[in-house]
């Protein structure tokens, strides 16, 4: 009878009591490199494993023709960069170097798709993980908690098993992490909304300029619906940015081209001399990042800020003009997620939102609910940028902040919250163009489709409740009634108070 295979479940159990390891160690922000590095060798370690037992019965354990088979396999292997390798010699004393040197010797056998992915980590790091004999104990515990695991592929439920492990313990890692977890992952279900909303196409270049783990670029790649798609993400983080390389790598996106450095000073996604275009831009960039480059942007070779330099203070703007900046000019499309400050902050940023008006180019403002992100209870908004809006003027506002599954600690985003936004908005992209000065309520309390006389009217301020009518009547007071029950209430203290006073007495007060 054959063996069942391992579900979704037991792997995410696994590698989670794996972290264990590290727990009250290091912070959640460190361990989670080497939780997801360790996974990243068990799973390439068994689909190696995996591969080579098919091609031995194939060829009837041919060892020429196993290696030749071997060799033009999508990925490469060394026997000494397999985690049974490693768990074979998980009590040597320099285990922490054999896994750093595993690490090395596959980023060599692999440079294409690994090169540098591992540099940022070391599993033999005294300031990490102890000295010598309590970091070679934590590395023997955690190769014996993985040592559990068996992902070859022929085992598993279904091939998105991995990814999809991968995704859990990023998410797990990132509500450890609290504040910090905002720099590396966007909650899945605001990055489904954002893809949803942002609807790419076959044959589509995607970017993200703050791709983090680069979990916002594979929720939109899927939104796709086929394999035709190119992914381009650039982060600033180097432990970020190799576990976005990784991540890509496990769930088979291998032309991906993610670039490590700083968007706004030092853009990597290039095409020549320019800046690289794609059809469709999303991020989730730092809330109002402070000192983001400013002092530069004068002289900003790209032009990216023509519009305006925003305040050095919140580089929010700084953002949005990198991403409209990288998009084909006659069909591009950004989705960002930033604080609501953006829809109404003055100075600068004002002239900078009043101009992309103007443009054109806003065509949506979606309030998302309070607490949906790590770290951060403060609702956020997602705007819709689109340089094929033709000539419909009016910008749709959607006010979704009630519409969510309460937690203890975090709100989420229900499918049928998402659901709801998705077919606003494209009821709206397909409703003809207003031909009045006045907008429309589309749906009470929730959306608005506001025109552009309007937007001049509020002085391009974009604040919500300004066109989404929030406010909901109180229900009339019965005046009679209620001094009814006062005089009731009034009557029964009076009893109680009675009571109480002859109580009293008998206890002799």
């Amino acid at each position: 009878m054959a063996n069942k295979p391992i579900s979704q479940a037991e792997i995410n159990n696994i590698v989670w009591k794996a972290c264990d390891t590290f727990r009250g160690v290091i912070d959640p922000s460190q361990y989670k490199d080497y939780i997801l590095t360790m996974l990243f060798v068990k799973y390439v370690s068994d689909v190696w494993k995996d591969k080579r037992s098919f091609y031995a019965e194939k060829y009837n354990n041919d060892p020429i023709r196993i290696e030749r088979a071997l060799r033009n396999e999508r990925f490469q292997v060394p026997e000494s960069c397999t985690f049974d390798y490693l768990f074979e010699n998980r009590n040597a004393a320099n285990v922490g170097e054999l896994i750093n040197t595993a690490l090395e010797s596959m980023e060599d056998a692999n440079r294409s798709k690994l090169e540098r992915v591992f540099r940022n980590i070391d599993f033999n790091s005294e300031a990490n993980l102890g000295q010598t004999k309590d970091r070679n104990r934590r590395l023997k515990n955690l190769l014996v908690d993985f040592s559990a695991l068996d992902l070859q592929p022929s085992h598993l439920e279904d091939n998105d098993v991995i990814g999809d492990a991968y995704e859990y313990l990023i998410e797990r890692f990132a509500s450890d992490a609290g504040k910090k977890a905002g720099e590396f992952y966007t909650p899945a279900q605001v990055s489904k909304l954002l893809a949803k909303l942002i609807d790419p196409q076959p044959g589509d270049r995607i970017i993200d300029p703050t791709c983090g783990s680069g979990s916002l670029l594979i929720k939109t790649s899927k939104e796709v619906g086929t394999n035709n798609f190119s992914l381009y993400g650039q982060e600033i983080n180097g432990s970020t940015w190799a576990l976005a390389r990784m991540n890509m790598f496990l769930h088979e996106i291998d032309n991906a081209d993610i670039q490590w450095g700083d968007t706004l000073n030092n853009p990597k996604l290039l095409e020549g001399d320019n800046l690289l275009k794609g059809n469709k831009v999303v991020a989730n960039p730092p809330f109002s990042l402070d000192k983001w480059g400013a002092e530069n942007a004068l002289t900003d070779q790209f032009k990216r800020f023509h519009r305006g330099v925003p305040p050095q203070s919140k580089g929010d703007y700084a953002f949005i003009s990198h991403m409209i900046e990288s998009t084909y000019e006659d069909t591009g499309k950004v989705g960002v997620i930033l604080p609501h400050g953006v829809l109404f902050r003055s100075s600068s940023e004002g002239k900078i939102r009043q101009q992309l008006i103007e443009e054109n180019l806003l065509e949506a403002v979606v309030g998302l609910p309070s607490n949906l992100f790590f770290g951060t209870g403060i609702p956020a908004v997602i705007l819709i940028f689109n340089r094929a809006k033709g000539k419909n003027k009016d910008v749709l506002f959607i006010d979704a902040s009630q519409g969510y599954e309460a937690g203890k600690n975090q709100n989420r985003l229900r499918d049928s919250d998402i659901d709801k936004i998705v077919a606003t908005y494209k009821a709206y992209q397909k409703a003809k163009p207003l031909t009045t000065e006045v907008g429309e309520v589309i749906e009470e309390r929730y959306a608005y489709r506001a025109t552009l006389k309007e937007l001049e009217e509020n002085e391009y301020n974009l604040n919500i409740p300004r066109y989404v009518d929030t406010f909901e009547e109180e229900e009339p007071v019965d005046i009679t009634a209620t001094q009814q029950n006062i005089r009731v209430l009034k009557s029964e203290l009076t009893a109680v108070e009675q009571k109480m006073e002859g109580y009293l007495k008998e206890l002799g007060f």
